[in-house]
């Protein structure tokens, strides 16, 4: 049986309940594709079953509520599969379970948290901002999993004074620092107008970053551990690596 939510935390753990005793159940809020047979359903959300849900699993273990944002807010696929695997089996044993690294289930479930917290730590040093005529601070982003509210905090710690709007571009939200809080808001498209020193701030920090490369360090033999270090996924938002100054509205 494949069973569909709603995608929220809460049609998450109602549909944990609901499948449960289910040894087959393929959990999911995504598309699937049924196989000859098999049927499905569309779970409704019901809070207060889900209330009870978590306070029960967090009995077991103090860090599920955690560990459950952490695993929704996983860009994988089958990530609700994972953490609903991992789940029942925290129902089982009724105390934390995430050192059984020889199940596959918590290894899959560890190691999809772990893929997360590597994402938001990378991001720490590849958010680049811009600064704009407001004198508001814009970044565009487009990480695996949906983090820009986690990265948030560091940023505000870095730069207390200046209100900042990190946004994710591919799941069309935003973080927004208005220098007092930070609060989460849908964002389709972000129109920048650049500040007046902008492109020039950009330009110099092209021209510093040409400077100080080791060109044995871009070689063909060392271009594979560059991209280790810096996933080719996030040069689009680099600055560095751009050729000119580029104008967010231009991604």
């Amino acid at each position: 049986m494949i069973y569909f939510f709603d995608g929220t935390k809460n049609g998450f753990l109602t549909t944990f309940c609901t499948a449960f005793k289910d040894e087959n159940a393929l959990v999911t809020h995504t598309q699937a594709q049924l196989v000859l047979g098999q049927e499905s359903v569309c779970v409704t959300t019901n809070e207060d079953v889900a209330k009870r849900a978590e306070e029960r699993l967090s009995v077991f273990d103090r860090d599920f509520s955690y560990d459950l944002d952490i695993l929704m807010r996983s860009g994988m696929p089958d990530h609700a599969q994972i953490a609903f695997r991992y789940f029942r089996l925290l129902a089982k044993y009724k105390k934390p379970i995430n050192k059984r690294l020889a199940d596959a289930d918590v290894f899959a479930a560890v190691s999809c948290m772990k893929k997360v917290g590597h994402e938001i730590h990378k991001l720490h040093g590849f958010v680049r901002f811009i600064e704009t005529a407001s004198d508001a601070l814009y970044a565009p982003i487009s990480p695996d999993n949906d983090i820009c509210d986690l990265l948030a905090p560091h940023f505000r710690a870095r730069f207390p004074l200046f209100p900042f709007v990190i946004h994710d571009v591919k799941r069309k939200k935003a973080a927004v620092y208005d220098g007092k809080h930070i609060f989460v808001a849908p964002l389709e498209q972000a129109d920048v107008l650049l500040s007046a020193n902008e492109t020039e701030w950009q330009a110099l920090w092209q021209r510093y970053y040409k400077s100080v490369t080791i060109a044995a360090r871009t070689s063909t033999e060392r271009e594979k551990q560059m991209r280790g270090n810096m996933p080719i996924r996030y040069w689009k938002f680099l600055t560095e690596l751009q050729e000119t100054p580029q104008n967010p509205d231009e991604n």
